[in-house]
């Protein structure tokens, strides 16, 4: 009975009647909490695999001097994921949809392709992350780690079939336990308070390749396919009865973003510093692979547990994230031409590349790079038509945005595909 009871208290229905007695002036004792999920969902995406590697060589060879570049990523994520839920809010559809309801169809299928390409490209990053997390764990090959990561994510997608709320609990808990891991990661690392606070506040780049590293982390900012996402994840969650209740509930979901991005930054601020503190501070400016670190956090902290935790971080981030990708996938095809194919069919295609690459004998560190790489390619795609639509006020509504959200948010975007242009650039030149 017990379980019955609290199934029945999370199910998506119950959610749904907690939050439109909160919309409507009669909230019940713990109701605002059926307004968050999405955007935890959205969050697990800056916390992938593809992170790890960024901030440890970032952390491990400058210390903690480009604290400051994480905090601005994060800030920006907020923004744009605020802007997604947004969209999907105000119009009842996702992003894919309202560009094949407003764009020639031969260019919403060049828009497919892209989107396509860029989501197994970042479910490989996600993918080996999580395989590389059971080789370094319990020993298994790469091969082995990948076969069964991709049956842990289909079982866990299953869970999908029966509401959208146990996914985000799921999801949820993974993303906490990630966090938790690396808060315990920076208290066993001892990091120097003065120097965090300051590399945390004050702007600066010791050389060139700063800003390459900073770039490729600011760039980083944006996945794509977590925009197209979360505009899914908002668009008919809670049903809304007028345009008030709407704009009450794009406040909760604003609330949503900042809780969810501010738990993904935390852990993205906990990894650099902690490679900071233990690698930087040691002589240790050369560590670059997400392998290195592991093998390495025991013998300098001093503590086996370091090396575990580590383990044990990247292989939740590596799960949820490829969870999160498959999913992202449905939406992109859904949504640009109007096709949804089984769950399981999905999953196997997106594991295909990462299979290859493992078979092929290509290293782990190359094989997350080129999904960088290729990851650039699609963000101009999913950020122009983001910013275009939500200050159109005959899309959005009531809840277009402000000329000062717009002003910000283009400056955001230009910032971000020129950094992301920069890193393309320095990637194929070697500059």
């Amino acid at each position: 009975m017990r379980t019955g009871s609290m199934l029945r208290t999370i199910s998506d229905s119950a959610i749904r009647d907690q939050a439109a007695s909160t919309l409507s002036g009669k909230p019940r004792r713990w109701s605002w909490t059926a307004f968050f999920g999405p955007a935890l969902i959205a969050a697990v995406a800056y916390i992938d695999p593809g992170n790890f590697a960024t901030n440890i060589e970032a952390g491990s060879r400058y210390g903690y001097t480009l604290l400051w570049v994480v905090l601005a990523a994060n800030l920006m994520a907020m923004l744009i994921q605020t802007l997604s839920a947004r969209l999907g809010l105000a119009t009842g559809q996702n992003l894919p949809q309202v560009i094949r309801a407003r764009y020639p169809r031969p260019l919403v299928w060049c828009y497919w392709v892209q989107a396509e390409i860029v989501a197994i490209a970042t479910d490989l990053a996600e993918f080996l992350g999580a395989a590389l997390a059971f080789h370094l764990l319990f020993g298994l090959s790469l091969m082995e780690g990948a076969l069964l990561t991709g049956t842990i994510t289909y079982l866990a997608l299953h869970l999908y079939r029966y509401g959208f709320r146990l996914m985000e609990i799921l999801i949820g808990a993974m993303i906490l336990a990630v966090a938790g891991g690396f808060i315990l990661e920076l208290v066993l690392s001892r990091p120097e308070p003065a120097p965090l606070l300051k590399g945390l506040l004050i702007p600066g780049f010791p050389d060139g390749y700063a800003l390459y590293l900073a770039a490729g982390i600011l760039g980083a900012t944006v996945m794509p396919h977590v925009i197209y996402l979360h505009s899914a994840l908002s668009q008919q969650r809670i049903q809304v009865k007028d345009d008030a209740h709407r704009l009450r509930l794009m406040r909760y979901y604003r609330l949503d973003v900042i809780l969810g991005m501010a738990i993904a930054g935390l852990v993205n601020l906990s990894m650099l510093a902690m490679a900071a503190a233990v690698f930087h501070a040691t002589g240790r400016l050369d560590v670059a692979t997400i392998s290195d670190s592991y093998l390495l956090l025991a013998p300098v902290v001093g503590q086996v547990t370091a090396s575990h935790v580590f383990g044990l971080a990247l292989l939740l981030a590596g799960l949820s994230s490829s969870i999160v990708g498959t999913l992202s996938g449905q939406v992109i095809m859904q949504g640009f031409v109007n096709v949804s194919i089984p769950l399981w069919l999905r999953r196997l295609v997106t594991m295909l590349p990462a299979l290859a690459v493992i078979m092929l004998g290509i290293s782990e560190q190359k094989a997350l790079v080129a999904s960088q790489v290729i990851l650039s390619f699609g963000i101009p795609f999913a950020l122009v038509p983001l910013l275009c639509f939500t200050a159109n006020r005959q899309i959005m509504g009531n809840l277009v945005n402000r000329k000062s959200v717009t002003g910000v948010g283009t400056v955001v975007c230009t910032l971000i595909v020129a950094l992301n242009v920069y890193v393309l650039f320095s990637t194929f030149t070697g500059h």
